[in-house]
């Protein structure tokens, strides 16, 4: 037990140290400022703060998908290449760090990883969620309860059955804005990218 506190410590940190390279690095090639801007730095600050609380938090799922299922997570997708398994907790509303709605996973035979959180909104917040924060899109689709889906425009469409595995209907969406943040694997793409080429190994499964 010791061990893995102490791997996830250091997990913690080496993360919290990308994160602020990470964001201060898009900051700067997004807007054309220069390393030393203050506003830069202090948007990079607060992003790490937020995301070394949110590691905290989600420390217990780092490698422990059951204690999530027993939390309330249970899976919306299969793996998606280079982003992940999806698991969402239907009893978390809202925006809060140290809650993601949905926990990101990497799996390696039996084993999984959490890598990243990710939520969904109606339309684009006015207001970040967190600083520097940038957004992707997930179409309108039923899911069914295996993690298969098929995008729909509308529920009518959506078959009792999954046509992939004929698991049962679980429920749909309209179209969404969404949000990930690489809180527990590096991505040189960006903190808030939706792929990660990091995830090639772990696209077979």
């Amino acid at each position: 037990m010791k061990r893995v506190v102490t791997i996830l410590a250091a997990a913690c940190a080496t993360a919290a140290a990308i994160t602020a390279v990470s964001v201060a690095g898009s900051s700067t090639a997004g807007h054309g400022m220069s390393m030393g801007n203050e506003g830069s730095r202090t948007a990079s600050n607060q992003l790490a703060i937020q995301l070394q609380a949110s590691r905290l938090a989600t420390a217990k799922y780092a490698t422990n998908l059951d204690r999530a299922k027993k939390d309330g997570y249970g899976v919306i997708t299969q793996m998606i290449p280079d982003m992940g398994w999806h698991f969402m907790n239907p009893q978390i509303t809202g925006f809060d760090v140290t809650k993601p709605a949905i926990l990101v996973y990497g799996k390696h035979g039996s084993s999984w990883q959490l890598v990243a959180y990710e939520w969904v909104f109606p339309s684009k917040p006015a207001k970040q969620p967190l600083p520097g924060a940038t957004y992707g899109s997930f179409g309108a689709a039923c899911h069914y309860k295996d993690g298969t889906f098929v995008f729909q425009s509308d529920q009518s469409a959506c078959a009792t059955k999954s046509p992939q595995s004929s698991a049962a209907f679980n429920f749909w969406h309209p179209d969404l804005v969404t949000l990930h943040v690489w809180a527990w694997y590096p991505n040189p793409s960006g903190v808030f990218s939706g792929m990660n080429p990091l995830m090639h190994p772990f696209n077979a499964g």
